[in-house]
């Protein structure tokens, strides 16, 4: 039987491609591309999928969200703000939580395409395995090869549209800032060592280091959440300046700090990363890399529902990162 991929490699353009041009979708395909595929199809006698049209056309009005963990405000606010864009559509939006579980990832795919949900959105990063992120790429070529739509928040390793937060090039604004500060002795809660997004921003730290010529950091590795933070942050030696990877490992280490008598930011100053809403109240406040978390979700749902004009390759944006210094970090003297 000939598939919508035999058609996409006869015509040397992507499976997304030969998906919008064949299956009916509302997003645009050039002339010269739509003519390659049915050219391709009407050689290999390709026969489109009624049942793909018709989800590629918008007959489903439910979404499907899968994001890691909803308890970490991270996860809360870049799901809220897709979810706020889905209602503006009048759309329905169904949320998976993975508990950071790839292979739950995986399985949420695959029954999203059983219940011909439009767009799916996967929000979070990567794991360093290329086997399990080839298992999900495949999982979601299948669900758009039947005409669903696919974007995610994370690392453009998937094959689909992406909102890519600039980690490494945010962790490395944050060293700089504070090496500015005068802090020369630097510790790293670098959260999960197979985790991209943890790893890329724990690299981009200590690179910037490198480049200033200041000591390499000592690096701390544990689970990337709340109860991680506070584990690793009685490992960090005589550090002045303690970067956690995630706002709420900061929120853990700040935690353990208090309950140890160590002051923030007299004894030791502590930065995070992403600006998450709760701690914006918090006593020190948190110095962290801003990210636009809900302006990240709702994009990332647009790109889902195909809004780019015509773009037949997948779409990759960088959101850069802004340093917030608070009163979690001090000037040395």
């Amino acid at each position: 039987m000939v598939t919508l991929e035999d058609v996409a490699k006869q015509a040397g353009v992507s499976l997304a491609t030969a998906s919008r041009v064949l299956n009916g979708s509302t997003r645009q395909v050039g002339a010269t591309l739509r003519a390659r595929v049915e050219r391709a199809a009407d050689e290999l006698g390709y026969r489109a999928n009624i049942a793909a049209q018709t989800l590629a056309r918008g007959a489903s009005n439910v979404i499907g969200i899968v994001v890691h963990d909803l308890t970490d405000p991270y996860f809360a606010a870049l799901a809220d703000g897709a979810m706020r864009a889905a209602a503006t559509e009048g759309l329905l939006v169904m949320v998976g939580t993975t508990h950071r579980d790839p292979e739950q990832e995986i399985a949420y795919v695959a029954t999203m395409n059983a219940q011909r949900v439009r767009a799916v959105l996967l929000v979070g990063s990567r794991v360093a395995d290329p086997v399990v992120t080839g298992r999900l790429r495949d999982e979601l070529a299948r669900y758009r090869e039947g005409g669903g739509r696919a974007a995610c928040v994370g690392q453009d390793l998937l094959g689909v549209d992406t909102v890519a937060p600039a980690n490494r090039a945010g962790a490395a604004d944050l060293a700089r800032a504070l090496a500015g500060l005068g802090h020369t002795r630097f510790a790293v809660l670098a959260g999960p060592p197979h985790l991209v997004t943890a790893a890329d921003r724990c690299e981009g730290f200590a690179e910037a280091l490198r480049e200033l010529g200041l000591p390499e950091p000592v690096v701390v590795h544990g689970a990337f959440d709340r109860d991680g933070g506070h584990r690793a942050a009685s490992e960090i030696g005589e550090a002045t300046c303690v970067f956690a990877v995630n706002d709420v490992m900061a929120v853990g280490a700040l935690a353990a700090y208090r309950e140890r008598g160590i002051r923030v930011p007299e004894d030791v100053s502590v930065a995070g990363f992403d600006d998450i809403v709760t701690l914006r109240d918090h006593v020190p406040a948190l110095t962290t890399v801003r990210l636009p978390l809900k302006d990240m979700g709702a994009r990332a749902l647009e790109l889902a529902l195909g809004r780019e004009d015509g773009a037949a390759e997948p779409v990759v944006e960088q959101v850069a990162g802004e340093v917030v210094l608070r009163e979690s970090v001090r000037k040395m003297a």
